[in-house]
C-alpha cells in the first residue's frame, strides 16, 4: 500500500494574503474547521469540495519569526517564537 500526503492550497484569506504576497501567489494551505471533517473523509466529492471553503482570517494570528524557518536543517521550538521588536 503508498502512503502519502499532499498540501492543498487555496485562494488566500486577508491575513495569508499579506504574508503570501507575491503576484498571483496569494495562496495557503486549506484549513478544515472540525465541523467539515466528516464531509471531507466521508462524504460525497460534492460534499468534500463544498468543505474547501477559505477559513476565516479573524480566526487566525500571524507575527514575525526568524528566517531560521527557511532551512529544514532548523528543528526546533524557538521557530515559532516572534522575533523582539
Amino acid at each position: 500500500m503508498l502512503e502519502s500526503c499532499t498540501i492543498i492550497t487555496m485562494p488566500a484569506n486577508p491575513l495569508m494574503a499579506q504574508i503570501h504576497n507575491a503576484p498571483g501567489k496569494q495562496r495557503m494551505p486549506a484549513i478544515l474547521p472540525a465541523t467539515a471533517l466528516d464531509a471531507w473523509l466521508g462524504g460525497t466529492p460534492a460534499e468534500a469540495l463544498a468543505a474547501l471553503a477559505p477559513y476565516p482570517a479573524d480566526l487566525m494570528v500571524a507575527w514575525p519569526v526568524s528566517v531560521r524557518v527557511n532551512s529544514p536543517r532548523n528543528n526546533d521550538p524557538s521557530l515559532v517564537e516572534a522575533l523582539a521588536g
